[in-house]
């Protein structure tokens, strides 16, 4: 019975120290490769890159993300995750210089900029010290996934008004919803490898970021 016990407790300890350091290296290579991608945004604005067709932008991504979870498990992996974020943060430069050529430009993406790290450090230190698992989560970001599909293609085939600004808000809703599930899954055990939490939590707090731009954008024109 105590041989029982003790393996019990080594075994939770294992666990423990499992989720201490997949957490670890997440935010490590999170903070990483977040600023990689601020810098690759700041080289795309000098250059005053145009944003490139839809087409590219999907393979691109799509692309990346696939090698990506293909090599997860070799240092290729964060090579691949770095060249994902890279480019992401590539386009996300002609995006940030429209809203800067908008009057008041600067102030809706500082203000962007930073409901976004409130939203991300809020919602990550909530899940953390409160340890709830979050998992029931994962049918509503199921729903709400094909929700935003079908409204985005709407909105490319129909004028309807506040359909952009409503789209918007549910992106940001939708991205809040996978930080909290995402990172509930790494303390849970539901993810064990730091290279995709890293990037799961890299695009929801991408979408994040540039729902607040389109939905501050957007009411900022109404005014």
């Amino acid at each position: 019975m105590r041989e029982q016990d003790y393996a019990l407790r080594q075994g939770a300890q294992g666990t423990q120290l499992e989720v201490s350091r997949v957490l670890r290296n997440t935010y490590g290579l999170l903070a990483l490769t977040l600023a990689f991608s601020a810098l690759m945004a700041f080289v795309a604005q000098q250059m005053n890159v145009r944003y490139p067709n839809v087409f590219v932008v999907l393979i691109g991504f799509y692309g990346l993300f696939f090698l990506t979870n293909k090599l997860q498990d070799s240092v290729w992996g964060i090579v691949s995750t770095f060249a994902l974020t890279g480019f992401m943060g590539f386009i996300l430069g002609p995006i940030l210089n429209r809203y800067l050529g908008m009057a008041g430009g600067a102030e809706i993406v500082s203000s962007a900029f930073a409901m976004t790290a409130l939203v991300f450090g809020g919602l990550s230190a909530y899940v953390l010290i409160s340890r709830k698992d979050m998992s029931f989560l994962s049918g509503f970001i199921t729903a709400g996934f094909f929700v935003l599909l079908g409204a985005t293609v709407a909105g490319l085939f129909f004028n309807i008004s506040g359909l952009h600004l409503a789209i918007s808000a549910g992106f940001v809703l939708f991205s809040s919803v996978c930080i909290l599930f995402q990172t509930s899954a790494i303390i849970h055990g539901g993810e064990r490898n730091y290279i995709m939490a890293t990037v799961s939590l890299y695009v929801s707090i991408y979408n994040l970021f540039v729902s607040l731009l389109q939905l501050f954008g957007l009411m900022g024109r109404d005014d």
